[in-house]
């Protein structure tokens, strides 16, 4: 996955009152089947795209941060929309995680132009969904050191400084 600075997305919250940009290539893109995340999404998974904090700026409108608990249990901090309430981004408690965002990718414009890299915490997938063959699958998290490509580790290391 090589990193294109001059690649930008857009996106924003239901209501338009928060929009923000993204650029450069994602770190690594999850679909993740967690029970929390079927939860807060109301739907089958969350397909997070991990970006570097300074990468992602607001453009209009301000998030509200809202603490939520997490299947890890130390939790994660959602940036939502303070009147439609819908979930932009997160910050995770892991130790680069007010350095990484995990935006939403259904708040993007073009959401389509984002595919996953892995699919996570299958375990609890919905029966119905089918995977891809050619994404990988893993019951719960995983070592990203196995996983992902060697630019996405670097970025990885150089936030962690």
């Amino acid at each position: 996955m090589t990193d294109n600075r001059d690649e930008i997305r857009e996106g924003g919250c239901a209501c338009d009152a928060v929009r923000y940009r993204m650029t450069g290539t994602p770190i690594f893109v999850h679909c993740c089947h967690c029970r929390s995340c079927q939860r807060e999404t109301g739907s089958a998974f969350a397909l997070n795209v991990l970006i570097e904090t300074d990468r992602v700026t607001l453009l209009d409108g301000d998030v509200e941060l809202v603490n939520t608990p997490s299947e890890s249990g130390a939790g994660q901090k959602i940036f939502r929309c303070p009147q439609c309430r819908v979930a932009l981004w997160s910050n995770y408690a892991m130790p680069v995680g007010e350095r990484i965002r995990f935006v939403r990718a259904g708040t993007l414009d073009d959401p389509g132009s984002i595919t996953p890299d892995i699919h996570i915490f299958t375990r609890s997938k919905v029966p119905w969904l089918i995977l891809a063959d050619d994404v990988p699958v893993m019951a719960e998290y995983y070592d990203r050191k196995k996983i992902w490509p060697p630019e996405s580790l670097a970025r990885y290391d150089a936030l962690r400084g």
